[in-house]
């Protein structure tokens, strides 16, 4: 059998025409794969992939969709979607016929997000490093709608595969042929709540998931004179495992021939799921070895980005990473299960996080890439070359994923520099990963930060790095105060501290330490007499400063040892 073209109108039309989608104007049957869907917005045009199809939101005057079909169509985009009806008018077949673009309408009722996400599915069978998809069966591997269409001719009746949660995973044609209740569930991809309840208190699921057998469902009530037709189910399992189930709706109880290939088509599901199941994790590791690869930079970097569509345009980076609790790990954890547990939970909630963000960043930019590397997820975002807020829009994209998942997960986020080259994407990552580093220090509520914005906090990072590795101490009249502190359980060092964080505002840094200001002052010249400071001496500050900020002295005791200095 001829695998049918994985991302073309014409395959978009056929598994979701009749329900959701109709052609408007245009020829469906032009051999192009879309590459990728994306949402039209006026006021910040994305960078739209070849071939894409374009969702037009809130597009209803003739004139404006026959400007943005012409725009579009010299962007080389496949398609573009409003909502139906759309009014019949000469400027709008005369801009289709120029600009190549198919005009797509999406029936009322059906949400954009409902089609953003049946057509993300729909195109993302084998986008990464798979040039000929695999077959199952004769079906391309884990083709659900081509199954769900196949099941439908064998059973002439309308088809859904479901989820153990009752959500819609494909849908056949004819949907139109059942009732209310199976286009709400097609449009809802999920079985309406009421419908399920009604299902669960009659027995139906237990039934189902008992048996190897089709289970008949009677007609259930849509209101008090009008009844759904009936439904014939199978369970889809894997030995033991209950994977999901197929759904018909019948009129006609069926033969045995049709509930023979019913029974087979479950069991062809199955192996189909797996196979997603199985997929899902080999493409993830697939696409995290292509992003290591092209933020490594080298050799591989260019193949990398030609098979993450990425090549040849401007690109940020962006580095997401998890604030870990304390209990999770740490030197006083005592090695055992527990820990152990902790640690594969962590890794849990880091893959959960890293693919919510690559589902974010799909959402709102088809072109871009993410993955998990390490314990940091990497967002690789192409940006328009024409502009120059690059690194803004990566911030806003950044923003919005934090407030999407918001408190479930304390996540930050560095963006690092937009770059032109290849070559230059080790030093976006760099960039990336000095902002987050300086984010991860946890100080202040600052969750998202570009490079430039923290630049100065990084560079002290990077020299209390070299500081540590030297084994360097502190000197001078900060290694004075602090030997003078641990001798007499004193304070000076945290006045001084206190003083410079409050530049020299006397009132505001006794309030700092909690200390009357008339005590503040006593410390503050006893601690120029201890450590020969010159607090007028603008040097002399500048470097007292510093070596606070780089330079972390031993703890002294919390014991007292000797009266405390006043």
């Amino acid at each position: 059998m001829t695998n049918r073209p994985r991302a073309s109108l014409g395959r978009v039309l056929d598994d979701l025409g009749a329900t959701l989608l109709e052609l408007v104007h245009g020829d469906p049957d032009v051999p192009l794969e879309i590459g990728g869907v994306v949402t039209h917005d006026p006021l910040d045009e994305p960078v739209l992939p070849r071939h894409a199809l374009v969702l037009g939101v809130g597009l209803q005057e003739p004139s404006l969709i026959s400007w943005v079909l012409r725009d579009l169509g010299r962007q080389q985009a496949a398609g573009l979607v409003v909502r139906s009806p759309i009014a019949a008018h000469t400027s709008i077949t005369e801009a289709v016929a120029e600009s190549g673009v198919a005009l797509l309408g999406l029936t009322r009722g059906a949400s954009w997000d409902q089609l953003a996400v049946l057509l993300r599915s729909l195109l993302a069978e084998g986008d990464v490093g798979i040039a000929e998809p695999e077959t199952l069966g004769g079906m391309p591997s884990g083709d659900l709608f081509a199954l769900a269409n196949a099941a439908a001719a064998l059973l002439d009746a309308p088809v859904t595969i479901e989820d153990r949660s009752s959500r819609v995973l494909a849908f056949s044609g004819r949907q139109d042929e059942a009732d209310v209740a199976r286009v709400e569930t097609v449009l809802g991809r999920q079985v309406p709540q009421r419908y399920s309840r009604l299902l669960s208190e009659r027995g139906v699921f237990r039934e189902l998931y008992r048996s190897d057998r089709p289970v008949h469902v009677p007609p259930l009530p849509i209101t008090s004179k009008e009844f759904t037709i009936p439904r014939v189910a199978v369970a889809v399992r894997a030995g033991d495992e209950i994977l999901g189930s197929i759904w018909a709706a019948v009129r006609e109880p069926l033969s045995e021939e049709r509930t023979q290939a019913l029974c087979d088509a479950a069991k062809l599901v199955a192996l189909h799921m797996l196979r997603i199941r199985a997929g899902a994790d080999v493409e993830r590791r697939l696409r995290a070895d292509l992003v290591s690869t092209a933020l490594e930079g080298g050799a591989g970097a260019r193949d990398a980005l030609d098979r993450l569509g990425l090549a040849d345009q401007p690109v940020v980076v962006l580095a997401v990473s998890m604030l870990t609790s304390p209990h999770h790990s740490g030197p006083g954890a005592a090695p055992g299960s527990d820990t152990l547990a902790g640690e594969a939970g962590l890794a849990t909630e880091r893959q959960r996080l890293a693919d919510a963000f690559a589902m974010h960043l799909g959402a709102v930019h088809p072109r871009s890439a993410a993955a998990l590397v390490g314990d940091i997820a990497y967002g690789l975002v192409p940006v328009r070359a024409d502009r120059s807020d690059g690194e803004e829009i990566a911030v806003r994209i950044a923003k919005d994923f934090l407030d999407r998942i918001g408190d479930r997960v304390s996540a930050t986020i560095g963006v690092g520099p937009v770059v032109q080259e290849t070559a230059r994407l080790p030093h976006a990552r760099a960039g990336a990963d000095r902002a987050l580093r300086v984010l991860r220090t946890g100080r202040g509520s600052q969750r998202i930060a570009r490079l430039a914005d923290v630049h100065v906090e990084s560079l002290l990072l990077e020299l209390r790095d070299l500081i540590e590795a030297r084994g360097d101490q502190p000197t001078g009249p900060i290694a004075r105060l602090i030997s003078y502190d641990r001798e007499h359980n004193s304070n000076l060092v945290e006045t001084l501290r206190a003083w410079l964080d409050a530049f020299g505002d006397v009132i505001a840094a006794a309030g700092a330490v909690y200390v009357h200001p008339n005590t503040f002052r006593y410390r503050l010249r006893r601690l120029a007499e201890v450590g020969a400071l010159d607090l007028d001496d603008p040097e002399a500050r500048f470097a007292a400063m510093l070596q606070l900020r780089v330079v972390n002295p031993p703890r002294r005791p919390t014991v007292a040892t000797a009266p405390p200095e006043r």
